[in-house]
């Protein structure tokens, strides 16, 4: 199957400290991808530099294309869209605002059908779509962080942390959704330190440690690896 993101060869530095160290990555059409690890492993520094944040030595490719050039704005014009560790919403302006931002280099009526899937995504959202962001809860504020990355209809949704902080019933629902993502046709890469939920749920995973991915394939077999169960899922197997 071909692949719908590419990252092949990738280095990402903070001046002359190399956080991101010669990886490669695929994720293909309607797939759930994780990169598990442990904090400063380097994963987030790798969503940033493939959404065009970072700069980065390396080739990444999308849907065929050398994106390598393009601004952010343009990745999200191809399909290519991030949902940040800290959400970044507009805490001032109602959830309908900020979903609107979203949508602001798609067609009107695109935009509209993009609103009314959100809103079917997430019921609490249309429930408060007039209420400011910054008075939502935790879990609402991930919602609103991924209905908003939606309303550009992205082909492929990458998600940095998006339990983080909040209660396991909400994980559990924003994974539920995660998981229909793809199953209506949206690739996701996600980049998640909850190991066991995240594995739970991709179809492929990749592990990363100091920068460098140190295991990948299924994510049923990576879930089972020794040093994984070891060092991420908080138990090990028995003697």
């Amino acid at each position: 199957m071909t692949a719908l993101l590419s990252v092949s060869g990738v280095s990402v530095s903070y001046g002359k400290v190399e956080a991101v160290r010669n990886v490669s990555l695929e994720v293909r059409t309607r797939e759930i991808v994780t990169v598990v690890g442990a904090n400063g492993a380097g994963k987030t520094t790798l969503l940033s530099a493939a959404m065009g944040v970072l700069p980065l030595k390396g080739q990444v490719t999308f849907d065929g294309v050398d994106i390598a050039r393009l601004d952010i704005e343009d990745r999200v014009a191809s399909g290519l869209s991030l949902v940040p560790e800290h959400r970044e919403l507009f805490a001032t302006m109602t959830v309908e605002d900020n979903l609107e931002l979203g949508a602001f280099r798609i067609a009107k009526p695109v935009a509209a059908q993009s609103q009314e899937r959100v809103y079917t995504l997430f019921p609490r959202l249309k429930e408060r779509r007039k209420q400011l962001a910054g008075t939502l809860s935790g879990g609402e504020q991930q919602m609103l962080a991924m209905g908003r990355a939606l309303m550009g209809a992205p082909k492929l949704l990458m998600l940095d942390e998006p339990s983080l902080g909040l209660a396991p019933i909400i994980v559990a629902d924003i994974f539920r959704i995660v998981g229909e993502l793809r199953d209506a046709g949206v690739s996701v890469l996600l980049v998640e330190q909850n190991a066991k939920a995240a594995l739970g749920i991709a179809d492929r995973a990749y592990v990363m440690e100091l920068g460098e991915f140190v295991l990948d394939g299924p994510a049923s077999e990576v879930a089972r690896n020794e040093a994984v169960v070891a060092s991420y899922l908080g138990f090990s197997h028995p003697a």
